[in-house]
């Protein structure tokens, strides 16, 4: 083979890359392509985005190549090129979502109309979607997760494959001019597969042993790879072997898994981000201040709004927070699922929608959740999870210098605290 286009979205990595890893074997050669789509420029995740391109040009290029880039349309980006470098096939990773899924579905028909050879490679998750069906329940997915994860552990990974050695563009092929960095990008972490990499090393050597013991208090930092994994910069197939083979990562795996369970979800049911999964028959409230409050972090709840301040400010929450604070805003005040997983979306930069879709319904108690009328008390989470009230004065100032007693519970204070609701939203809470 000639020349083959790989073309890049949520796989900007070079180690265990299905397509690019075939592609090196298979064409003399490759052509890596990414185009920025305009639709997508949310500054959360544009940043991040920009950092992991700079980062996977940096690392085609000791390789013998580079990332060409391009901006529009991303079939019509990738026809183009092929046409343009005598490629005779276009390469992607599969995606689950609705727009990938769409984009797919024109690239293939692109691709035939011009002739050119169109493959899918897994890659995103760590068992494909579709991979793994229940036996007699006649659905196509797994519908409960504790079936799934006995399946999939007992399912055997793809190996994990390494770099390519070497990689050549055909002559004469213009790059494109990357974005440019902002000087403080907006988040906590920093975007590419380097730093990824980095990360993940030193999580299965520092953090992964205590990850089961403390996982959900809210102060501590856990791996910090939810971006990295949603962005691609690192395997997940690669973040399990790693973290199997040390102690403690059981639990860790257990929680990939949960990924890989909303992927398979979402590939049966690409609705997951528009409708509910298990109709409930609920009749959301309308309470615009209620909702506002939520989304700025002055409920008066010091535990909900910790999490919603430190989503603005960082682009990331805490997991048990994620989900005290989706509870908070379902359960508590009785808005729609789908008005937390838009806010979310916003901020997040590891916001990806099968995940931030499953855990929003399994929350709100129209997903996946086996007890749809749960609710996460979140002061009794607070108490359990962040005793000292550490998480809460790092994110709410305004409640830094009360006592233990009394940060998670400010309506107690004679007075009220200045600059901070009286009451909470909903009503004073008991543990």
């Amino acid at each position: 083979m000639e020349a083959v286009v790989v073309l890049f979205n949520r796989d900007l990595r070079v180690h265990d890359h299905p397509a690019l890893a075939e592609a090196c074997a298979s064409a003399r050669h490759v052509v890596p392509l990414f185009v920025l789509d305009p639709a997508i420029e949310a500054r959360h995740r544009r940043d991040f985005l920009h950092a992991c391109l700079h980062d996977l040009r940096s690392s085609l290029r000791a390789l013998g190549g580079n990332l060409v880039v391009r901006h529009g349309d991303p079939v019509a980006q990738a026809v183009r090129l092929a046409q343009e470098t005598g490629a005779s096939a276009i390469w992607a990773s599969e995606d689950v979502s609705s727009l990938a899924r769409r984009r797919e579905r024109r690239l293939a028909a692109e691709c035939e109309t011009h002739r050119l050879e169109f493959r899918l490679f897994r890659g995103v998750t760590v068992v494909p979607p579709g991979a793994l069906t229940p036996g007699s329940s006649g659905s196509n997915h797994y519908r409960v997760f504790s079936p799934y994860w006995r399946a999939w552990s007992g399912t055997a990974h793809r190996p994990v494959l390494g770099a390519p050695h070497r990689l050549r563009l055909p002559p004469g092929v213009e790059p494109g001019e990357l974005p440019a960095l902002p000087p403080e990008p907006y988040g906590i972490v920093r975007g590419g597969e380097s730093e990824g990499r980095r990360r993940l090393d030193h999580w299965v050597r520092h953090g992964l042993a205590s990850y089961a013991a403390d996982r959900d208090r809210m102060a501590g930092r856990t791996s910090m790879l939810s971006a990295y994994l949603h962005f691609g910069c690192v395997s997940p197939s690669e973040v399990v072997e790693r973290a199997c083979e040390r102690p403690g990562g059981e639990e860790y795996v257990r929680q990939l898994c949960w990924r890989d369970f909303h992927y398979q979800v979402v590939n049966d049911f690409p609705e997951m981000g528009r409708r509910d999964y298990r109709d409930r028959d609920v009749e959301w409230r309308r309470d615009e201040d209620a909702e506002a409050a939520w989304r700025e972090g002055v409920t008066g709840v010091p535990i909900v709004d910790a999490g919603m301040r430190q989503l603005r400010a960082e682009g990331w929450m805490h997991n048990r927070v994620r989900l005290i604070t989706g509870s908070y805003l379902t359960k508590r005040l009785g808005i729609d699922w789908r008005a937390g997983l838009a806010h979310f979306g916003e901020w997040l930069v590891d916001g990806d929608m099968a995940n931030n879709s499953g855990n929003w319904q399994w929350v709100a108690g129209t997903g996946n959740d086996t007890r749809p009328y749960r609710t996460l008390n979140p002061l009794r989470q607070a108490k359990k999870f962040d005793p000292e009230g550490e998480y809460v004065r790092r994110y709410v100032p305004e409640l830094a210098s009360l006592p233990d007693d009394l940060v998670q519970e400010p309506w107690k204070v004679r007075g009220g605290v200045p600059g901070y609701p009286a009451s909470p939203l909903g009503g004073e809470l008991t543990a």
